[in-house]
């Protein structure tokens, strides 16, 4: 097998408990985003577009949707011969097995698939981020820093740093502290989660973490800590384009209705920059007679026969007669039955609305910070049910 210059490790196992319902069946890189894709959809592009042709997609929880959906890897020209995309669940070895106790070990346990491509370097990064990276130049920044450990950072307003891993550095660029979401912060430059490792290095500072027991086995507590304590070359490459962790309901919907903008800030099929989907083969989309659209996005296979305004409707979804859609998310297969009102709602998949039900308009005191509306996916919810604005909805009578 050839020597490899860089592979990818994407760390896709968590169950974003942040985005409650819209996590109880699948893991959060498997969520609905944008209508025709899934979070999971922007990492696997990056890699595609930008010359990484070999990825390991680590999964833990609520596994079954994302396999399925990442398949061969054929819908991110990732089914190649000498390389492609391998799913990496946790296993049982013989010396037993154990879930991934924290994203270094998640990558330590399976160090065996990175040493059978002998890459120089080995690229780390979440599937639970909406962003476009170009990770060949950040690779080359790698290189031309002479670096032991990359990391991308972004810059934040210096008010909100303290919400987030903060990396300081000299006038390089050089990393000369890293501080955990500090009270009083001594730079914006906040860690996205992206790191690029010589792997030789990588190799030895995980064996080194996993017979520690005092380690939480996690790169931004551990890891990285660590290798600057021991004067290790970490340099910070600066990120300028979108980037947004998607982890709350909030940033969710947030980022979902900027494509609805006039100038979205992120677009999906800018030229060197195309997402890529496993989107499956649907039926075209039908528009009613009587139907209203205004300002949305709407899928193919959908049915349209009320009214949909500055939503966004993914595949299969079904808004019947005198229904009305406002500001809202309606995922794949969802019914919104005869008479109902959605409003500032996501609608999970294969969710049943009954008829004449009324979601989103009552205020409640539980409620998310923007007043959304949750409601889990595979579910039916009773004709004439009224659901509080706010609500978090896995169960509902």
């Amino acid at each position: 097998m050839a020597k490899k210059r860089c592979i990818a490790m994407l760390l896709a196992g968590g169950q974003g408990k942040r985005l409650g319902a819209l996590t109880r069946y699948v893991a959060k890189p498997a969520v609905s985003f944008g209508g025709k894709f899934r979070i999971i959809d922007f990492a696997l592009s990056n890699c595609v577009n930008f010359d990484i042709d070999t990825v390991g997609v680590l999964t833990q929880y609520k596994p079954l949707a994302l396999n399925s959906y990442i398949g061969t890897g054929h819908a991110w020209d990732l089914d190649n011969t000498n390389g492609g995309v391998y799913i990496l669940p946790p296993y049982m070895g013989e010396q037993g097995g154990t879930w991934y106790k924290g994203t270094a070990n998640a990558i330590y346990q399976n160090l065996d698939f990175i040493n059978s491509y002998d890459p120089e370097h080995v690229l780390i990064i979440s599937g639970d981020h909406i962003y476009k990276m170009d990770y060949s130049d950040l690779l080359r920044y790698h290189e031309e820093m002479e670096a032991d450990v990359t990391i991308s950072v972004i810059e934040v307003p210096i008010e909100e740093a303290s919400r987030f891993g903060i990396m300081n550095t000299d006038e390089t660029g050089r990393i000369t502290e890293f501080e955990e979401k500090p009270a009083n912060p001594k730079s914006n430059l906040a860690s996205m989660g992206i790191y690029i490792f010589n792997k030789d290095l990588l190799v030895e500072s995980l064996t080194e973490d996993e017979n520690d027991p005092d380690s939480s086995n996690d790169f931004g507590k551990d890891i990285i800590p660590t290798l600057i304590s021991r004067g290790k070359r970490l340099f910070a490459y600066k990120f300028s384009g979108y980037w947004k962790d998607v982890g709350t309901i909030d940033s969710y919907y947030e980022a979902n209705m900027e494509m609805l903008l006039p100038d979205p800030p992120f677009k999906v099929d800018e030229e060197g920059y195309k997402v890529y989907t496993n989107s499956n083969l649907h039926q075209p989309l039908y528009i009613g007679t009587n139907a209203t659209t205004d300002n949305s996005i709407i899928c193919s296979g959908c049915t349209i026969e009320g009214t949909v305004r500055n939503s966004i409707l993914s595949s299969d979804a079904v808004i019947e007669e005198g229904a009305v859609v406002e500001d809202s998310l309606i995922l794949s297969g969802a019914v919104i039955k005869k008479g109902s009102l959605i409003k500032k709602s996501i609608i999970g998949e294969e969710t049943v609305i009954g008829e004449n039900c009324i979601l989103g308009q009552e205020a409640d005191e539980k409620r998310h910070p923007a007043g959304i509306t949750v409601v889990s996916g595979h579910m039916n919810i009773a004709p004439g049910t009224v659901v509080p604005e706010g609500a978090d909805v896995l169960s509902y009578k």
